[in-house]
């Protein structure tokens, strides 16, 4: 008798403790996305062909704070290197890729190839992302080549 009425005790206080968490749960108000998409303008250029390109805030997924985060691109100078330069690839759909290339010199001259990825379309492919009537997505990656995780050096940052 006795280990019933300790299975029945238990049962009824696990089932209390569920319902109550998800009464719980159920009153918490979530955000539609965790990860908001800012859409302020960080950087902008004017490539040779007359395209406006902005590099918008972004999130950690796409724009400004990805790319500064975590290909350590912390400078509009570096962006704006690139999109100074002819498009390199063009998959008519509104993806463009700048190519660019960084030097140090000094006692140890030093180089690095970077692409800088834009979306010149309102929507990103996906349609996850969309910069508003009339305007461009933008520059929404930017990264560095033959270096480890696709880190950009610091000293491009200076």
């Amino acid at each position: 008798m006795r280990k019933i009425t300790a299975i029945a005790a238990a049962a009824v206080a696990v089932a209390t403790m569920l319902s109550g968490s998800a009464h719980a749960a159920s009153k918490r108000p979530f955000p539609a996305d965790p990860h908001p998409w800012d859409k302020r303008v960080k950087c902008q250029q004017t490539d040779p062909d007359g395209r406006h390109v902005v590099t918008r805030r972004g999130n950690s997924e796409l724009g400004w704070y990805h790319f500064y985060s975590r290909h350590n691109i912390r400078t509009c100078e570096i962006i704006n290197d690139a999109i100074q330069g002819n498009v390199d690839h063009d998959d008519h759909h509104g993806r463009l890729e700048y190519d660019g290339v960084a030097f140090e010199t000094g006692p140890r001259p030093r180089q690095v190839k970077y692409t800088v990825y834009v979306q010149y379309t309102q929507k990103t492919k996906d349609g996850r992302y969309d910069a508003g009537r009339g305007q461009k997505i933008g520059v929404f990656n930017a990264f560095c080549h033959n270096q480890p995780r696709n880190k950009c050096p610091d000293w491009m940052n200076r």
